[in-house]
């Protein structure tokens, strides 16, 4: 059975970092590409990263560029998003995803198993 479960959220000070984790279960993380996504209250999900450990490669969404840092380990199985410089805006809930095949998708119909999410809120 497909399993993620993300970790690592929390209460951050403005110009802090944190990192989470994807933990999959179910499946090797070399068949199956991983998102990341966020909604924050009111507004719509967004895709911030993905990862394809079978070919080494990374997406990130134009607006997630340069403070956002995803990596895989495949031994531990797992996917993290290292978060730097947060902003109060970054507060939303993040869901890591597995894609149907182990490139990464253009779109969020192309992840089929989904995370319960971790909240993640940045105030002082």
């Amino acid at each position: 059975q497909v399993q993620l479960v993300e970790s690592g959220g929390g209460l951050v000070q403005p110009g802090g970092s944190l990192r989470l984790s994807c933990a999959a279960s179910g499946f090797t993380l070399a068949y199956r590409a991983i998102g990341w996504f966020r909604q924050a209250p009111g507004k719509e999900r967004e895709e911030i990263s993905c990862i394809s450990s079978r070919y080494g490669t990374t997406y990130y969404a134009a607006s997630m560029k340069g403070r956002f840092t995803i990596s895989g380990d495949n031994a531990e199985n797992t996917v993290y998003l290292q978060m730097h410089s947060l902003k109060p805006e970054d507060t939303a809930v993040y869901f890591c995803a597995a894609a149907r095949n182990t490139y990464c998708p253009g779109s969020s119909s192309g992840f089929d198993s989904w995370g319960r999410g971790t909240q993640v809120t940045v105030s002082s």
